[in-house]
């Protein structure tokens, strides 16, 4: 099958990133900052990262110029994050798109809770009036 871009491949991290593109700059910084720690995590796991050094070579590569017109393009952190996974294999991509899954989800429904305070507050405050 052909896709169009390279993270459709996966069901889970093309839903994911249709989630994050639609989201607010906001949560797409915090995701890109856990999508980071996410990926220097797993990359140490396996033995792909040894040294501080592969670390910051990761990030650097991430940061290279591809493309300026893409939706993540727009933040050089969330732009850092996407290249970063963009360089991971394919499965390392499946285990972390789960991970930014669950992360959209979490930031999601904290959200979500924030709101109904938000709303119960306003409602007390009309109470009291």
């Amino acid at each position: 099958m052909n896709y169009r871009r390279w993270y459709d491949r996966d069901p889970i991290l093309s839903k994911a990133m249709r989630i994050l593109e639609t989201s607010d700059d906001k949560f797409q910084i915090q995701v890109a900052l856990n999508l980071i720690k996410v990926i220097i995590e797993h990359n140490i796991e396996t033995n792909t990262f040894n040294t501080v050094e592969d670390i910051l070579a990761a990030v650097q590569e991430g940061r290279c110029e591809k493309g300026n017109e893409r939706w993540y393009d727009i933040d050089l952190t969330l732009k850092t994050s996407v290249q970063m996974l963009e360089n991971c294999s394919e499965e390392m991509q499946s285990k972390i798109a789960r991970s930014i899954a669950e992360l959209i989800s979490d930031k999601l429904e904290n959200s979500y809770d924030d709101d109904e305070e938000l709303d119960e507050d306003d409602d007390e405050e009309n109470d009291i009036k």
